[in-house]
């Protein structure tokens, strides 16, 4: 904008004429309030409207003062609530000098060597114990009768005692299991993090050693007959699996650091309710 602030004095002065304004820095008067060259070169900057542009610029001074018009006369009909009116304008304010500032500051706060180094220093974070596991699943849900549920529970028996009788399991998941997804992979349901999965089924498998077979027991899901095929092990989380989660973690913590910082220099007074 400054290689054509020279440029752009006359011709606003020249609009300032036109729309009436004696006064060079002003480029135009409605209901008695001047509009300042400042101001509408920021209006300008605000719609992307490039100074050399001289048909744009007249045709946003022409929107501008217009839509400033109609907002004065629509304020004098005192139709609206000016209360409301203001706390909402004060609202989107406080939300706008907020978010700007924010994301203004967060733009280059945590660079890619500071996620790096976060992983490096906290690598126990990202280990968690695993163990592959496979199933079979037999679904209930609450509309279920009892009579539907047990014979959901029979047929998860009959699964548990074909397994124990010594027939594959992979076999009896793709003949019994209900989750068509694991179900065609013989019921492997691949590594699942300590933790991750249902709290009952997470507490009975990593109890369990390679190669044991749990009898029938009932999550949200349904009736399971599950087997640990290996683990457990430790396993850790390669740095491009976390990486967002780390960056948005740290932008988090700098966002608060910064508030405090800001809120420090702020003098608060406020009356307490008795």
């Amino acid at each position: 904008m400054k290689k054509y602030a020279k440029w752009m004095v006359p011709v606003l002065c020249a609009m300032a004429l036109l729309f009436g304004c004696s006064d060079p820095d002003t480029v135009s008067t409605v209901d008695g309030r001047k509009i300042s060259q400042s101001e509408f070169q920021a209006y300008l900057k605000f719609k992307r409207v490039p100074d050399q542009d001289s048909g744009r610029v007249e045709r946003a001074l022409d929107e501008y003062v217009r839509r400033e018009a109609l907002a004065a006369a629509i304020e004098k009909t005192e139709r609206l609530d000016k209360h409301l009116m203001q706390v909402e304008l004060d609202e989107f304010r406080r939300q706008m000098l907020i978010g700007r500032y924010f994301e203004d500051y967060l733009r280059d706060s945590v660079s890619d060597e500071g996620v790096r180094n976060y992983y490096a220093k906290n690598a126990d974070q990202y280990e968690a114990k695993s163990i592959r596991v496979s199933h079979v699943l037999l679904r209930v849900d609450p509309r279920m009768s009892e009579t539907e549920r047990q014979a959901k529970l029979t047929r998860a028996h009959e699964a548990f005692s074909r397994v124990q009788a010594g027939e594959d399991f992979a076999k009896i998941a793709k003949s019994y299991s209900e989750d068509k997804v694991s179900s065609q992979k013989g019921g492997d349901l691949g590594w699942l993090r300590e933790g991750a999965v249902n709290p009952e089924f997470s507490r009975r498998l990593f109890a369990m050693q390679p190669g044991d077979v749990s009898e029938p027991f009932l999550t949200p899901f349904g009736f399971h007959v599950a087997k640990v095929v290996e683990g457990p092990q430790v396993i850790k989380r390669p740095l491009e699996a976390v990486e967002g989660e780390i960056r948005y973690q740290l932008r988090n913590e700098a966002k608060m650091a910064e508030t405090e910082r800001l809120l420090a220099g702020i003098k608060i007074k406020r009356k307490d309710k008795k």
